[in-house]
């Protein structure tokens, strides 16, 4: 146990902090946002439904990349309401800006389709589903899986590093991956994700923390915290920091004026403003770290 909520009570608890009037205004605002970003990245952009062969198993995802060319390739981490099309619209942006992207059903080894409701959280529903890739040694093994499936296509440029970045669920994912496979992760990029500091009820460390990972990265690092969990965890930023400024490792670690989730277009938190800011940070990042 942590003193730390579970990823799941932090959506619910976001959720309930929306009024009736935050609710309708985030909706329209999603809505035009997602439709824009869509838009923009259908041109020059191919996206294809593949399986990938697994240790556990067959993993359904979406493989996005432009038309033309071989580019830096980035592995997606989903949030806790998993593959759907909220996450491919990201992708296709993504590679609209050069990159050759995979969005993986992080849910595989108990369903290709979860059918999540991502207005109503269903904890009896996706508890298990996290459990199955939170298990441990699964997300080392899924994450080495994903980018040798990506250093296996045409459309990835292997002599560039690969980035990750990953979403509620997906943030600690992204900080197992930079340490499971140093040499080749250039970047990874943490946005409102749960659990990157998992403390023990004495205080100390729980030993599975995604930070105590730390020193075995060699990535840069963008770690996009959300103000809800800031305030129930204020130390958990400076935990982060002290970790990445001993590892001497170049990592970003901010607190978003938003709830947790803000980034998911199609959630009752989701903040536009905020999003479309760390959508931007997070190409300088890759700017930078993949180039």
């Amino acid at each position: 146990m942590t003193d730390t909520k579970h990823d799941s009570e932090m959506l619910e608890e976001a959720s309930r902090d929306v009024t009736r009037r935050d609710f309708v205004a985030m909706s329209v605002a999603a809505g035009i946002a997602a439709a824009a970003g869509a838009a923009s990245a259908q041109a020059g952009v191919v996206e294809t439904s593949v399986d990938i062969k697994m240790p556990d198993g067959t993993c359904n995802a979406s493989f996005i990349h432009p038309a033309t060319g071989s580019h830096p390739g980035v592995l997606i981490w989903a949030d806790a309401f998993g593959l759907r099309p909220a996450l491919r619209d990201m992708g296709k942006r993504l590679a609209a800006e050069g990159y050759s992207v995979l969005v993986p059903n992080p849910y595989y080894r108990v369903t290709r389709d979860p059918q999540l409701d991502t207005k109503v959280f269903d904890r009896a529903k996706v508890t298990p589903l996290m459990a199955s890739v939170n298990a441990p040694g699964n997300p080392e093994k899924d994450a080495v899986a994903y980018i040798q499936f990506l250093d296996a296509q045409a459309q990835v440029n292997k002599a560039k590093k690969i980035g990750t970045q990953g979403y509620c669920m997906g943030g600690p994912l992204v900080m197992r991956t930079a340490a499971v496979m140093p040499d080749r992760v250039g970047a990874g990029a943490s946005f409102h994700g749960g659990g990157l500091v998992a403390m023990m009820p004495d205080g100390t460390a729980n030993p599975n923390s995604p930070h105590l990972l730390v020193p075995k990265m060699r990535s840069r690092m963008l770690i996009a915290i959300a103000a809800n969990d800031d305030k129930q965890q204020p130390d958990a930023k400076d935990k982060l920091k002290e970790a990445f400024a001993a590892a001497k490792l170049n990592a970003e670690v901010e607190v978003y004026a938003a709830q947790h989730g803000w980034c998911m277009a199609d959630t009752t938190v989701y903040s536009a403003a905020e999003a479309e800011r760390a959508w931007q940070r997070l190409l300088a990042l890759y700017k930078t770290a993949l180039a």
